[in-house]
């Protein structure tokens, strides 16, 4: 099934694309940079150490390694994060549970012509919503997702109205564009992450104070470098997300449009304006 685009879709597409460019280029150079200063300053320890051998010069090179390999630690520690959405809240519900709820589920699956979620979940609220657990590697990786549907939306609306309301949700995932929201959503995990999930990389500087006092000196090198870095991220994220926003409203306009190209859902649409 195909919807037209308005230009204005594909205006706000474009932006966001470039604003991810903008920050996968940016990333890439603050990691060439960290690299750089690891290398840097090891060479500028082992050269201190070899030129004159004692302990203090053995504590300066082990430290200056140590900054450059903390700066180049909290660039890369993102990778092994991973959200999981929780369901404890939630009931799985299975074909034979349900079996006219999953027929409705794949009329309009083969309708809007994406594919069937993952697992159907219900649960008490008044809404209907698509989700998926994720990590880094979610932005490569094809993720099937998971549909949530609340059992005070099954109660309060007809099959044509609650048909209407999936076939928006299952509608978003139809767009190609969705492929951005799951970058834009990991590119705001990714800052996140370095701006605000640092609970590892704290307990880490406070051990490494514990050991010498000299640790101090280099742990303010590296918190100096850390938070030059996390000053960029916070307009990277103004400047991905400005352009986002905007596309969402497009993209809900477009999966409204969804609504419309399935004759059973027009009625129920009607109702519900």
């Amino acid at each position: 099934m195909k919807v037209e685009v308005s230009a204005s879709f594909k205006k706000y597409a474009r932006k966001t694309i470039l604003s991810i460019v903008v920050f996968a280029f940016s990333y890439i150079g603050m990691l060439i940079l960290a690299i750089g200063i690891t290398v840097g300053f090891t060479l500028l320890g082992l050269f201190i150490f070899t030129s004159k051998p004692m302990f203090i010069t053995a504590v300066l090179c082990l430290g200056l390694f140590a900054s450059g390999l903390t700066v180049l630690f909290f660039l890369l520690k993102f990778v092994f994060a991973f959200t999981k959405i929780e369901t404890d809240h939630l009931t799985e519900i299975k074909a034979q549970d349900e079996p006219q709820l999953f027929a409705l589920i794949h009329d309009i699956v083969n309708e809007v012509e994406t594919s069937f979620p993952k697992k159907v979940f219900l649960s008490h609220d008044v809404n209907a919503s698509v989700f998926y657990d994720s990590n880094f590697w979610s932005m490569f990786l094809p993720i099937r997702k998971n549909l949530q549907i609340g059992v005070g939306l099954i109660n309060s609306v007809t099959q044509q109205e609650l048909k209407a309301i999936l076939a928006h949700e299952f509608g978003h995932f139809s767009q190609r564009s969705m492929k951005l929201v799951s970058y834009v959503y990991h590119v705001n995990q990714v800052i996140y992450n370095m701006l605000y999930k640092n609970d590892s990389l704290d307990n880490s500087f406070q051990k490494w104070e514990n050991v010498s006092g000299y640790s101090a000196i280099f742990i303010g090198i590296s918190v100096f470098i850390i938070k030059q870095i996390q000053y960029i991220l916070k307009y990277l994220y103004a400047y991905v997300n400005l352009n986002y926003l905007t596309l969402s409203r497009e993209m809900e306009f477009h999966a409204d449009a969804m609504h419309w190209q399935i004759p059973s859902c027009e009625w129920g649409l009607q109702i519900m304006r």
